[in-house]
């Protein structure tokens, strides 16, 4: 496992927003890669059941937090708690993502702060409790899940769009903040991916979009997880400050 292409052996990887979708994808790859995942969601039985279920997979034993992303000192327990167990953390995934679609006429001020505060919000969070001890270990990895909301824009998304556009901007920032402790921080923007926050798009939106799509389909989880899986990867360590659009070729920049 230890001379496996794109092998996480041994490393220490957070992954929010991980108990189902695109999350669950990215910590199965994970595990299977060798990495010791930690599976953080607001659901904390969820959680814990996805836990379980990769631990039985994989012959290993993970441990699960219930955590919103939103609320700094719950982040920073988690973070501690894992570095107790583990000493290290080499990967933090910002997955952990929700939606509150409407038009901007009828969208609630309600709604558009809980999207900021769990999308963007929730990345300065975590990202912010992992910075110092990646950067005493001179290692580090950040993969931020955008979207290709975030780069195009989507109409009756104001709020989504404008959270996932605040993320490629952070992304970029923190890049330029944490290079120097080779401290890597990427993006990856995925394009229409069957989910729990897509599985309520009207069903004309889903018709028109295969349109927009060159390749003609949708994507799947594990394909947004193959492209994680690599930017966490040591074959990615001069790859910094790149968002990385998974989409089918929806959106061409």
């Amino acid at each position: 496992m230890s001379e496996q292409f794109l092998s996480l052996e041994g490393k220490v990887a957070v992954v929010t927003g991980s108990a189902r979708g695109i999350g669950r994808a990215i910590a199965e790859v994970f595990a299977q890669r060798g990495a010791n995942v930690v599976i953080v969601d607001r659901n904390g039985e969820m959680a814990a059941a996805t836990a379980q279920e990769i631990s039985a997979k994989s012959g290993r034993e993970f441990s699960s937090f219930s955590v919103d992303v939103g609320d700094s000192a719950s982040v920073k327990t988690m973070i501690d708690q894992v570095l107790a167990k583990h000493e290290r953390i080499d990967i933090l995934v910002n997955n952990a993502g929700t939606t509150r679609d409407n038009l901007i006429m009828r969208m609630d001020e309600a709604d558009w702060d809980l999207v900021l505060n769990v999308n963007l919000k929730g990345v300065f969070n975590c990202s912010k409790a992992v910075v110092r001890p990646m950067m005493k270990q001179r290692y580090g990895r950040i993969v931020n899940i955008s979207s290709v909301s975030g780069l195009a824009g989507q109409a009756g998304q104001a709020n989504y769009s404008s959270s996932k556009a605040g993320v490629v901007g952070l992304t970029k920032a923190l890049a330029r903040e944490l290079g120097s402790r080779q401290i890597t921080v990427n993006a990856v923007a995925p394009g229409f991916i069957p989910t729990e926050l897509t599985k309520d798009l009207p069903a004309e939106l889903k018709e028109t979009s295969l349109n927009g799509i060159p390749l003609g389909r949708w994507g799947t989880p594990e394909e947004i997880a193959y492209a994680v899986a690599f930017l966490a990867s040591d074959e990615a360590a001069y790859i910094t400050g790149h968002v990385l659009s998974v989409d089918g070729g929806m959106v061409m920049m």
